[in-house]
């Protein structure tokens, strides 16, 4: 249904300042209503009637015509107007009254005097209550990306020159300084959350941005001053390097470090996320080279004064601004946010050619140094602040500044502070970009604003920089870099852009200190694997030699090299170095070792095919890289690309993988690593696909590379399987030429460690006689000292199946001398064994089982198992089942004689101990089954000739020793008489 509202709008000098409507909808923006009636305004001025203000067709009335305008208003809005226009008239009339005090009277219709403020209409209360309300949402339901546009209006709103931009900045961030859980999370010492901290970072440069305003007046400055200061001394206001705990203080600003004597943290002082904005309140644009060099494209250094040492202008005449970069870099920023953009790439240029200054005369230094610096193996680090993960990120904002300078569609992008907000963000097209001369007013220099942009880029991202310390550092460090990256990737290489790509990589290599890609670096600079990767990619198919060289030496991770030499004292502020041997805090190590991991690989997929090359990424992974899962997911990489499924396997990388692989045994071999296993078998894969020979190499050198166990259960067993057979479709002699490797491996692991090697080393060699014998005497031998009967057991019985009966017994007998049951474990798991031995030496005959009923009765002291024993061996003849050709008596052999009569006498005194035993501690709920036992035990007695007796003498014994346990008694009177 159609509704009316009543809108309105007050506007001045064409800013709308005010807005009413009657649908009462609250948004920061607004209402659709408001929106119409100005659009209204706009396409039809002549249908908006324009007339004086009201005061002024009041003046022109007499004293009867105004009565009759305020009576005929009155009547015309009696109920909502008249209590008003009573209450005005009393305080008209009175004199001492306010309404008084005050000549005239207020104009709604007049608009403002000529040097008033004026400035857009913003509802302060709700930017308030929409920012309360993302932030108690806590990063969820997209509340980030709500207030990421609200800073993206922000800047829009000082790219548009509207004041209210500082203005809602402020209300912002009011709101965040006022969020609870920034004193839960201080007094929990714990940091801030990831994606808070990003919106933090972002409202502190946002801050910087606003107070180097160009055109800002210095009241207003001063004011923000001060309210910068108030938030920053809060005691909840975040710190710059993300930390609330003890972190060790990030080094922060260059300009007020000074290198020469140590501060410890507490000297150090406190650098919240607004105080680069209140160091940014000293700086100003008075600066006379300065506003030459953003006001002109033509500014050039008269050809006589190039010579002297002013250092505004290069050899080329080209000016220079010398500041300290990221400050320079925050004034790009500043002038871009503030609708400047070609003041902002003038001074962009003059910042690269500063840079291209300082990286030739540092080129210059490091060429007469360089020997020195050879020897000593050390470099010191002269920037004490990375630019790549900096507060203020400068090399994102001038790739930005150049970049935006040649687009191709600007339709509906609008780009922030290294962050692209499209409005269609449905399809993210990588933007287009085309090359655009840059404006100069020397003689032309072929150069394009986009070549400039990969220049800077690669300089920022080639600086040799101190990793800065605390985990919020060190992330943004890598979050910093893969977004300059990602940038880099939308380039497309033309031969314009490979120039420069190899211009700049030469001279990173070359470089000294200044550069992260230089010969020598700081053990405690920013690895290079990230960036190295992509140059390596852009570079290959321009220049393979650059691309291998540069990724080669980019492969180092000094930090793991060695521990700090105890002399390296060049960073006093880095506490860490001053102690030696001491390894920082690298929160992030393990994403950069995996980041070295994947510039290998890159390495090794590109080299596929290529001998030499493999052979210096291979020296390289083994020199550098020192982590052995790392190393093993390499050689896997390396297996995978070199057996694709749908053609032949390439040797030169599946070697690589292999050695690879053995490298990973080499290293693991003595540490315990919970993936050894399927190390070890993916070994053997790999070996496998290789060829006979490299599994002929494993076996023979399988000291160096596996334990006794995992050689022969795992390696020996598996390159005997059937299946290795048929995968290697091996000839007769080859096929014995690795069995035989295999036995002699068993042979060696055997007698290394008989106790977990026997048995396998008996199935490997049971199809040769000699290695088969062998393997069983280092069994005997060692059955005596170092196996237990658990393995002599398992051995007999293996023996027992393949048809050695008497070895079987010979090994069960050593291993009854091993064992030792107690009366009360009547299910100790080895009773099996003890049975099963009894039931061998049955088998075997009256000898054997005259042989081992001693070491039974010697071992065994459980009144059950042995009763168990005799009642089995009483029941057959023994030898029933023996050896074929040998004479069985087929007699049952009787319990008065020997052997089995020393077996009874054992179980019937074994009987008597264990009632003894049972009766010290018996309970009445265990009552029954003690006189179950004593049935079981009579069972036994009655064996004996004199059995009644002895079992009768027995009880009475009982009766007499335990007559005060009564109900017992009373029991086994009724049982047993």
């Amino acid at each position: 249904p159609e509704m009316t509202y009543k809108v309105a709008i007050s506007f001045d000098r064409c800013k709308i300042t005010s807005v009413t409507c009657g649908c009462g909808n609250k948004d920061i923006f607004y209402c659709a209503h408001v929106v119409a009636l100005s659009l209204y305004r706009i396409r039809k001025p002549d249908q908006v009637k324009l007339r004086l203000p009201i005061s002024e067709t009041l003046f022109q009335m007499n004293r009867d015509q105004l009565q009759k305008f305020v009576q005929y208003l009155i009547t015309a809005h009696h109920t909502e107007v008249l209590p008003t226009a009573q209450k005005l008239a009393d305080e008209i009339l009175s004199s001492n009254s306010e309404i008084n005090q005050v000549h005239g009277a207020p104009d709604p219709t007049a608009g403002a005097s000529i040097d008033d403020e004026n400035c857009w209409h913003l509802d302060e209360e709700q930017v308030r209550e929409q920012v309360k309300l993302f932030l108690s949402q806590g990063g969820y339901y997209g509340s980030g990306k709500q207030l990421n546009s609200m800073f993206a209006k922000v800047r829009e709103m000082l790219r548009m020159r509207d004041s209210n931009g500082a203005r809602m900045l402020t209300l912002i961030t009011e709101q965040f300084m006022a969020d609870p859980r920034l004193s839960l999370w201080r007094q929990q010492g714990t940091g801030i959350t990831e994606k808070c901290r990003q919106l933090w970072d972002e409202l502190g440069a946002l801050w910087v941005c606003v107070v180097l305003n160009p055109h800002c007046k210095l009241e207003e400055k001063s004011c923000w001053l001060r309210q910068l200061r108030k938030w920053g001394e809060m005691d909840v206001c975040p710190l710059e390097d993300g930390n609330y705990g003890n972190e060790l203080p990030n080094i922060t600003n260059a300009l007020t470090q000074s290198s020469g004597h140590s501060q410890d943290s507490l000297a150090r002082p406190r650098r919240t996320v607004f105080t680069r904005a209140i160091e940014g309140c000293d700086l100003h644009w008075q600066d006379s080279h300065l506003q030459r060099i953003i006001s002109s494209d033509f500014y050039v250094s008269p050809s006589y004064q190039r010579e002297g040492e002013s250092l505004l202008f290069n050899s080329q005449g080209q000016p220079l601004w010398l500041e300290h970069v990221p400050t320079a870099c925050a004034r790009v920023d500043a002038l871009r946010s503030h609708g400047y953009p070609r003041e902002a790439l003038r001074l962009t240029v003059a910042i690269i050619n500063t840079l291209r200054l300082q990286q030739q005369r540092q080129l210059e230094i490091y060429k007469h140094q360089k020997k020195e610096l050879l020897q000593r193996g050390a470099t010191t680090i002269t920037n004490l602040e990375g630019w790549v993960g900096h507060p203020l990120n400068p090399i994102g904002c001038l790739f930005l500044t150049l970049t935006e300078a040649c687009r191709l569609e600007e339709e509906n992008c609008l780009e922030i502070s290294g962050f692209s907000l499209c409005c269609d963000t449905g399809d993210s097209k990588p933007p287009v970009y085309q090359h655009v001369p840059v404006a100069t007013g020397s003689q032309d220099s072929g150069e394009s604003y986009l070549s400039l942009a990969l220049e800077v880029a690669l300089m920022g991202m080639g600086q040799q920089r101190v990793m800065p310390e605390g985990l919020y550092a060190q992330d943004k460090v890598c979050r910093n870099e893969e977004q300059i990256i990602a940038r880099l990737q939308d380039l497309e290489l033309d031969p314009v852009l490979v120039q420069t790509l190899r211009k700049q990589c030469i001279l990173l290599l070359e470089g000294g200190p200044f550069s992260g890609l230089g010969e020598v670096i700081h053990r405690e600079s920013v690895p290079m694997h990230t960036f190295a990767k992509y140059l390596f990619s852009a570079l290959l198919p321009h220049d393979a030699d650059l691309a291998y060289k540069l990724a080669l030496r980019a492969m180092r991770l000094p930090v793991l090299e060695t521990t700090a030499p105890s002399g390296d004292v060049t960073h006093p502020h880095h506490l860490v170095s001053v102690v030696p041997s001491r390894y920082p805090r690298w929160f992030t190590l393990g994403h950069l070792e995996s980041q070295q991991c994947e510039l290998a690989s890159t390495m090794l997929t590109a080299a596929k095919g290529d001998m030499l090359r493999l052979r210096t990424v291979l020296e390289a992974i083994q020199k550098n890289i020192h982590s052995s899962s790392l190393i093993f997911k390499l050689a896997q990489d390396a297996f995978k690309i070199a057996t694709p499924a749908d053609s032949n396997s390439d040797t030169t990388l599946l070697n690589v993988a292999l050695e690879l692989g053995l490298q990973v045994m080499r290293m693991t071999l003595s540490t315990l690593n919970w993936r050894r296993r399927e190390m070890v078998r993916w070994l053997v894969t790999c070996a496998t696909e290789v060829g006979v020979r490299a599994l002929v190499s494993i076996l023979q050198s399988w000291y160096s590379l596996f334990t006794p166990t995992e050689a022969t259960s795992i390696v020996a067993a598996t390159v005997m399987s059937h299946n290795t057979i048929l995968r290697l479709s091996l000839d007769y002699p080859q096929r014995e030429e690795l069995a035989s490797c295999a036995r002699t491996l068993a042979l060696q692991c055997a007698m290394k460690d008989p106790q977990n090697c026997a048995l396998s080393a008996l199935t490997l060699c049971e199809k040769d006689h000699i290695a088969f014998e062998t393997a069983y005497q280092i069994v005997i031998d060692a059955a005596s000292t170092g196996m237990t009967y658990t393995q002599l057991f398992t051995i007999a019985r293996y023996m027992e199946h393949r048809g050695y009966p008497l070895r079987a017994f010979k090994l069960a007998s050593l291993a009854m001398t091993h064992l030792n049951l107690a009366y009360n474990q009547d299910t100790h798991p080895a009773i099996n064994d003890v049975l099963w031995a009894c039931a061998l030496s049955h088998s075997l005959g009256k000898n054997e089982l005259a042989a081992i009923i001693p070491l039974v009765v010697k071992s065994v002291h459980c009144a059950t198992v042995l009763s168990d024993i005799l009642r089995r061996c009483t029941m057959t003849a023994p030898g029933l089942a023996g050896i074929p050709g040998r004479r069985n008596s087929g007699k049952l052999m009787s319990t008065d004689k020997a052997p089995l009569r020393q077996l009874l006498d054992a179980t019937i005194s074994a009987y008597i101990n264990t009632t003894h035993s049972r009766l010290t501690h018996i309970s009445p709920r265990h009552y029954g089954e003690f006189i179950e036992f004593l049935s079981k035990a009579r069972e036994t007695f009655l064996l004996a000739q004199d059995g009644h007796i002895q079992f009768a003498q027995f009880i009475d014994n009982l009766k007499q020793i335990y007559k005060g346990k009564k109900k017992l008694m009373l029991l086994v009177r009724e049982r047993f008489g």
